[in-house]
């Protein structure tokens, strides 16, 4: 047995081993993150550093962006920075291509200067000079408008292969990887859900390979470049439909879908001598103008509507039936990606005269009929609604309960039967609320709340309730809208609801006229009557952009941002379509959708609310085709900015920049910068 003190002392010796063993591992530790430190320079700057600027996708756009990045600090960092002007970007640019280097790393450079012999600092400037001189390809000094140095950026990173088909708010390989449950009962997976910040693509969408120049318009309408839409499927599962037909490098459109194999044309006459128009007319001498078609397919119906002078939003959405709206895109039908779910299409309460369903497969009845009250808050008093589907005419009993339950709907809902035939039934919507009112007290569906907008439509819930009828009283029964085209320049009621007089819509007419014939003179050199047809107006207010091109060939998407004022009402009232949208977010549509595009004011007022002037670039870069056309109209100093990116985006082949002229649509000075996209594959030396 040891004694007391043989057992202090070992107890001693064992406190002296461990007081060693402590110091060495704080001294290895110290050791390590010194190490570390000089290898990555700054070790929880690096850090930081290195998780703001990271791509969302481990592809490799990310290894390309940091190397970018790196570049362009480092240019950044050989600027004077004695002069707060001395800058790429504004501060509220957000985008993972961070174009200024921090203060705390001139610090460390100029800390690492004055550390050094006098050789081997001019040794450093000269490393230094030669790095400036092989970064041409990345950044080049242009001056600015005061004649001070400024960079502007040469590449971006191209996304990998795997994303040129993107469509960063519609992607349902981001939902599954980011374990986002949905009710796909609901299609809820078809709605947009966007990706959070950190996984936004900052990086070029690449076409395919073999992308050609589109085919023109009308052409474009019977026939696409195959290698445009790189996609099958249709064309073996519709065989039999006449839905598309690949021929050679070609894919054509004999015109068919799955209600009407011998032709849209035909069925559309038919429907046109079911409303009592003898030759076919569908549109009655210009009563019918704007219909939604839902379940389009390729938009077949749509593009035999055009020659009557009817307007098709035809929607539907990015299922099984694959690519079927990038196809009535690159025809030049209008047409976008929709789902009725659980959110309200985003347009404006009685924007349609006529809504179409053929074999779209729809449960109309289900959730106490909610979807069939979306399309009655979509439809002007007097609307049609046709439908053609199996239960109109089948009479087994699971078609005859179907019809059963819509008939049930549709007369509580106060539709009558205007006309039915064979396969296809059309219902018509009151004129007034006449209906409504002799309805029995807790009548189902309800009237929606008075306090409901049914003009609110971005990311709002539907609602299982029926939409009161507006009455003008100047104009009696109806919408008090002139047939087309008189109604393209006549003031519409619904001005009334947002307080603007008749006289100010029509100055707002004359201004956009005036306008587009600046900006086709301006790009007189560049276009031909054919060669645009797929238009985006970004800020569209009442639509008088679109108006002013109504002799050109093409098609015109209004949109009218969230946060502003609704106009869009007025846009449909006019006999144009359009949708709304947050700019801030990305564009429900593929890549390569748009043959020109006209931006006003909007990258200023995405600006206001801290969204990304880069981010927004990069999504109009993405739905514009090459060789497409940009119109951006803004405050001097955005265009200046962007200016700045022409060759990053390879926008900079052509582009001309001038000063907006004074009118009565302009409130302070205004630049107007015109750039046409190129045509590029990412194995091209640009």
């Amino acid at each position: 047995m040891l004694s007391r003190n043989s057992s202090m002392r070992i107890r001693g010796r064992n406190d002296t081993v461990q007081s060693r063993r402590l110091v060495v591992l704080v001294c290895g530790t110290v050791l390590m993150l010194a190490l570390l430190s000089l290898y990555y320079g700054s070790f929880f700057g690096n850090r930081f550093r290195h998780a703001h600027d990271s791509v969302p996708h481990e592809d490799k756009a990310g290894w390309a962006q940091e190397k970018h990045i790196q570049k362009v600090h480092n240019k950044v960092r050989n600027q004077d920075e004695s002069d707060p002007s001395t800058k790429l970007l504004d501060n509220e640019s957000v985008s993972a291509i961070k174009h200024r280097a921090t203060e705390d790393d001139n610090v460390e450079n100029t800390s690492e200067k004055d550390d050094k012999p006098e050789g081997d600092q001019e040794k450093t400037e000269k490393e230094g000079n030669d790095d400036k001189e092989n970064d041409d390809s990345e950044v080049d000094d242009i001056k600015g408008e005061e004649g001070i140095n400024e960079v502007t950026l040469k590449t971006f990173p191209v996304c990998d292969a795997r994303y040129t088909e993107i469509i960063p708010c519609l992607d349902r390989q981001m939902l599954y990887d980011l374990k986002i449950k949905l009710n796909h009962t609901l299609m809820e997976h078809y709605e947009r859900h966007c990706p959070p910040q950190q996984r936004r693509l900052n990086c070029l969408i690449p076409p395919p390979p073999n992308y050609k120049v589109p085919i023109r318009w009308p052409i474009s309408r019977d026939q696409v470049w195959r290698a445009n839409v790189p996609h099958t499927f249709l064309a073996v599962e519709k065989s039999d439909q006449h839905w598309m037909v690949i021929k050679g490098e070609r894919v054509s459109f004999p015109g068919g879908g799955t209600h009407f194999h011998d032709g849209a044309d035909k069925y559309i006459a038919a429907l046109g001598k079911m409303l009592k128009n003898p030759n076919g007319d569908l549109s009655g001498k210009g009563k019918i103008r704007t219909v939604l078609d839902v379940g389009c397919g390729v938009a077949s119906f749509g593009a035999y509507l055009l020659p009557l002078n009817i307007l098709a939003m035809s929607i539907a959405p990015n299922d099984v039936h694959e690519n079927q709206i990038q196809f009535a895109l690159e025809r030049g039908i209008p047409s976008t990606l929709g789902v009725l779910g659980t959110k309200r299409l985003p347009y404006p309460s009685k924007s349609f005269e006529l809504a179409h369903c053929s074999r779209c497969r729809i449960d109309w009845a289900q959730r106490n009929g909610i979807l069939l009250l979306e399309l009655d808050r979509l439809l002007r008093p007097g609307g049609y609604f046709a439908w053609s589907s199996p239960p109109a005419y089948k009479d087994d009993d699971e078609d005859r309960q179907i019809w059963n339950d819509m008939d049930s709907l549709t007369k509580s809902m106060c539709w009558s039967i205007a006309a039915k035939e064979g396969q296809t039934v059309i219902w018509m919507k009151p004129l007034t609320n006449d209906c409504y009112n002799q309805r029995p007290e807790g009548a189902s569906p309800p009237l929606c709340d008075v306090a409901d907008d049914p003009d609110a439509v971005w990311q709002v819930p539907m609602k299982a309730c029926i939409t009161p009828i507006a009455e003008y009283n100047n104009f009696g029964k109806g919408n008090g809208l002139m047939p087309w085209p008189k109604r393209l320049n006549f003031p519409p009621p619904r001005l009334q609801e947002l307080h603007i007089n008749a006289n100010t819509f029509q100055r707002d007419t004359t201004v956009w006229r005036h306008r587009v014939e600046l900006y086709w003179k301006l790009l007189e050199s560049q276009v031909q009557e054919d060669s645009i047809r797929n238009v985006m107006d970004m800020k569209a207010h009442f639509g008088g952009f679109a108006a002013a091109l109504k002799e050109k060939p093409v098609w015109v998407m209004n949109v009218v941002p969230s946060t502003n004022a609704n106009t869009l009402k007025i846009v449909y009232d006019r006999g144009l379509i359009g949708t709304s949208h947050d700019w801030c977010e990305a564009f429900s549509t593929y890549p390569r959708t748009f043959d020109l595009i006209h931006a006003w004011t909007i990258f200023s007022d995405i600006e206001e609310r801290g969204c990304s002037l880069e981010d927004l670039l990069l999504e109009i870069d993405r739905i514009l085709r090459p060789m497409g056309i940009v119109i951006i109209r803004d405050k001097p100093s955005v265009i200046s900015q962007i200016r700045r990116y022409l060759p990053a985006l390879h926008w900079d082949k052509w582009s001309k920049e001038v000063a907006a002229e004074l009118d009565e649509g302009t409130h302070s000075e205004e630049k107007i910068l015109l750039a046409r996209k190129q045509l590029w594959q990412p194995d091209d030396s640009l």
